[in-house]
């Protein structure tokens, strides 16, 4: 999948640093213009228009240097805040564990099964039968109470929930 424009910051930069070469030139035109202008008598309006342009140019320069800082500190803020979330979705995930007392090889199929995968899956990536997987996935279900790969997650996201009003409701 292509990622977009927003996502390759050295792209703007290269078009603000392009777009600034281009008012670099600009400026130097009409300083010369003006100077030539200055001992030839009365202001052209060309000259006036160029200096408007090469104005409104250095200004679009500005600006969008402005915006893409905020977008980059934007998205510094969000992926730390992802990352505190991961972290966090982590934390609650290994408590639960820990309060249903799974065994190591529970915590594995556990945690493969939130990641999404297939008892297919899970067997291939232990080197278990697809049986022992079944037998553990149904160990688990038991020790949290669910029935199913649905109320298992539905209880972990319960419980994210749960922590986020905790912490919404203490700030």
């Amino acid at each position: 999948m292509k990622r977009p424009y927003s996502e390759k910051p050295a792209i703007v930069i290269a078009l603000i640093a392009a777009q600034s070469l281009c008012a670099a030139f600009f400026l130097w035109d009409v300083v010369v213009d003006a100077r030539r202008n200055a001992a030839m008598g009365p202001i052209e309006q060309l000259l006036v228009l160029e200096t408007a342009a090469t104005l409104a140019l250095i200004a679009g320069i500005a600006f969008e240097i402005r915006v893409l800082m905020r977008l980059l500190q934007r998205k510094a803020h969000l992926e730390r805040q992802v990352s505190l979330a991961a972290r966090a979705f982590h934390e609650i995930i290994e408590q639960r564990f820990t309060d249903w007392s799974l065994t190591t090889a529970e915590r594995d199929v556990a945690h493969f099964t939130v990641k999404g995968l297939s008892i297919t899956e899970i067997a291939g990536m232990r080197g278990s039968a697809e049986g022992t997987v079944k037998s553990q996935l149904n160990a688990i279900y038991r020790k949290a109470g669910v029935g199913n790969r649905g109320e298992l997650m539905s209880l972990l996201i319960e419980d994210i929930m749960d922590q986020d009003s905790i912490g919404a409701a203490s700030a």
